[in-house]
């Protein structure tokens, strides 16, 4: 016996393959996205409180009037956009899920979903599952004329056709921390509209902005609201990754076309958790302040690390991962480059061309997370330095 076709084509993730592999060899993991250090402590309590007052019964479908309740108050506050908590929210178990929805929810076999790359893996599995075909925009790296990650506006355009159904979109971008301007997310917008497309947007990251670039909202922008879903989670602004709380939001007949993939998939999210999480989105502007203040820290920490051992890191503007150009180095390409990192300099870290549909378009580059202590970054950054890892062959 043997599992369906379907999933045997799908390729095992990156990120379990190498946390994998950097177990094995005692490698300080620095290639999964996730925080060694716990997330606010009243948050946590909000959990334990809810769990003895005897939260602990399936939610609503939708998702827990509270939690649907503070994500309104939220996209509000934060994003600038007015949402129904009764009829324009879902919760879901943890954003990727609720993408996973949405294109199973929107995507027929055959349609088309548009999507830049180097794009986030379950993305790709998503449409694969839902029978669809991705058709990449590639985000080309910083260089002498693009200080940062760009794309070529032809590009955008003539991946856009009569099968168009969906463009998933994630700003700020991981794995690369580009930050998408207003003229870029227009750029997209004005496809989506001609089109007749449903823009997905994946904002995990959207607290996570630095160096004065500003993270704007798809759905804010003219005749975009009827047309977008716009997705998040609790796990990387407050640190609860483990929770798997997300949520899809946009108007009733796209939060529909969600929900009836979610009530087959988990149907419900687990109540106490869907209350905590409400209260951490109603914390005072210092949490989030504090939060992105915090970040820049940790990033400028690894950036420094990166830039003592020789590898160069382009700056990211937002979210929690760092890229760098591995290329030159005498390595067949980025995956063979941070095996040997994982194993021999005992640093993990994630090959870019992992993230890319076609990967002939794929640079040598290997992305590094500094969401992780002051601790597990300074034991990276002693691995590094002892590496040497400037010199290229």
């Amino acid at each position: 016996m043997q599992a369906s076709g379907r999933v045997r084509a799908l390729p095992p993730t990156v990120f379990s393959e190498f946390s994998a592999l950097a177990a094995r060899v005692g490698a300080v993991n620095l290639g999964q996205g996730f925080p060694d250090f716990d997330g606010p402590e009243v948050v946590r309590e909000a959990a334990v409180a809810a769990l003895r007052r005897g939260d602990n019964q399936y939610a609503h479908g939708l998702g827990a009037v509270p939690l649907r309740q503070a994500i309104s108050e939220h996209a509000r506050r934060f994003l600038d956009l007015t949402v129904d908590p009764d009829t324009e929210v879902v919760v879901t178990c943890g954003a990727t899920e609720a993408i996973f929805d949405a294109v199973q929810g929107l995507v027929d076999a055959g349609d088309e979903v548009v999507a830049f790359q180097p794009v986030y893996d379950s993305y790709a599995a998503s449409v694969a599952m839902a029978g669809g075909v991705l058709r990449p925009v590639t985000l080309q790296p910083p260089d002498a004329s693009h200080p940062r990650w760009w794309f070529d506006a032809g590009e955008l355009e003539a991946a856009f056709g009569s099968r168009t159904r969906v463009v998933l979109l994630n700003t700020p971008h991981n794995p690369t921390g580009k930050v998408f301007t207003v003229a870029e997310l227009e750029q997209v917008a004005a496809c989506c509209r001609g089109w007749n497309a449903v823009a997905v947007v994946d904002e995990v990251y959207g607290h996570l902005v630095y160096d004065g670039a500003e993270h704007r909202s798809l759905a804010g922008l003219p005749g975009m609201a009827e047309r977008t879903l716009t997705v998040s989670s609790g796990a990387k602004t407050f640190g609860l990754t483990g929770w798997k709380v997300g949520w899809a939001m946009g108007p009733r007949v796209l939060r529909d076309a969600v929900l009836g993939a979610h009530q087959y998939v988990t149907f419900a999210v687990p109540t106490p958790l869907q209350h905590a999480v409400a209260a951490a989105l109603r914390l005072p502007d210092t949490y989030f302040a504090g939060l992105q203040a915090d970040y820049a820290r940790r990033r400028g920490k690894l950036l420094a690390a990166l830039n003592a051992s020789g590898l160069v890191p382009w700056t990211p503007e937002g979210a929690y991962f760092a890229c760098v150009d591995v290329g030159g180095r005498g390595f067949s390409d980025d995956d063979a480059f941070c095996r040997d990192l994982t194993t021999r300099v005992g640093v993990a870290a994630i090959p870019l061309s992992a993230f890319y549909v076609d990967r002939s378009r794929a640079p040598c580059v290997a992305r590094f997370a500094f969401c992780k202590s002051d601790t597990t970054l300074d034991e990276a950054a002693r691995r590094l330095r002892a590496a040497n890892l400037g010199a290229r062959r």
